[in-house]
């Protein structure tokens, strides 16, 4: 299904990249800046006035052709764990990871990437907009996020969807992101585990990662190893719902 942005949401996106096109070096050295957090702060509640009057939350992202196929993929963030267990898994072609899904759900339960293969997918074709100042086109496949939700049952006072991930920053602390229900169950939220038809790589996320396409790149956790239902940002990290967002990003990169 393909969601035709309007020229005002086309703009908004254009602004917020251009905004970011100074964080080339890196998400690192942006954050450690002491103007582009505030950038952020300022811009999101602009971005979430706008949002709303020029598309609702349930509204599909752009999506493209094979033809508008960038020619490669770059990564973005951290490319590759550094952690022992990861190398592990990836010497195994991740036949022995699973994914851990639990917190606030009445059936916790682990998935094999098998599994989730054999469960319902989706495959769209839509662009990726980093805050480093690139842009993508790729085609993703995986499972819609619902479905595992589905699986485990939502507890009524969850709130809120976050992802563990295997990559640890410069700081040593852990990636992690955070969504909420919303964003959760729209039909392009996916659990994808290929890129352009083939396995997904390893810069790009291996062996599972979310697309979130409505929103910028930061969100989009890659090695997900976890995902915790949550009825309090507060309950994650430092309470602010995502690793960068503890550094003074905005949680809500809606675009």
């Amino acid at each position: 299904m393909t969601g035709i942005p309007t020229p005002r949401r086309a703009v908004l996106r254009r602004l917020l990249a251009g905004l970011a096109a100074t964080a080339l070096a890196g998400c690192d050295a942006a954050s450690r800046s002491s103007w582009l957090p505030k950038v952020f702060k300022s811009g999101e509640h602009l971005n979430r006035g706008v949002q709303k009057r020029v598309a609702t939350r349930k509204s599909m992202a752009q999506e493209f052709t094979l033809d508008d196929l960038s020619p490669d993929f770059r990564s973005n963030g951290t490319s590759r764990p550094a952690s022992d267990e990861y190398a592990r898994l990836a010497a195994n072609q991740f036949t022995d990871w699973s994914l851990q899904v639990d917190g606030l759900v009445r059936t916790p339960a682990r998935f094999s990437l098998a599994e989730l293969r054999a469960m319902p997918w989706r495959t769209q074709i839509t662009r990726h907009d980093c805050v480093e100042g690139w842009s993508a086109i790729g085609q993703w496949t995986g499972v819609p996020l619902v479905r595992v939700l589905d699986r485990v049952g939502p507890l009524e006072n969850a709130q809120y969807v976050v992802f563990h991930c295997a990559d640890t920053m410069g700081d040593g602390k852990p990636y992690y992101e955070s969504i909420d229900f919303d964003d959760a169950y729209h039909p392009q939220t996916i659990l994808a585990y290929g890129l352009n038809g083939k396995d997904l790589p390893i810069k790009n996320g291996a062996p599972l990662r979310v697309r979130i396409e409505r929103q910028l790149g930061y969100k989009m956790a890659k090695f997900i190893m976890r995902i915790e239902l949550v009825e309090s940002l507060e309950q994650v990290g430092a309470g602010n719902g995502g690793y960068w967002e503890d550094r003074g990003y905005e949680w809500y990169a809606g675009i």
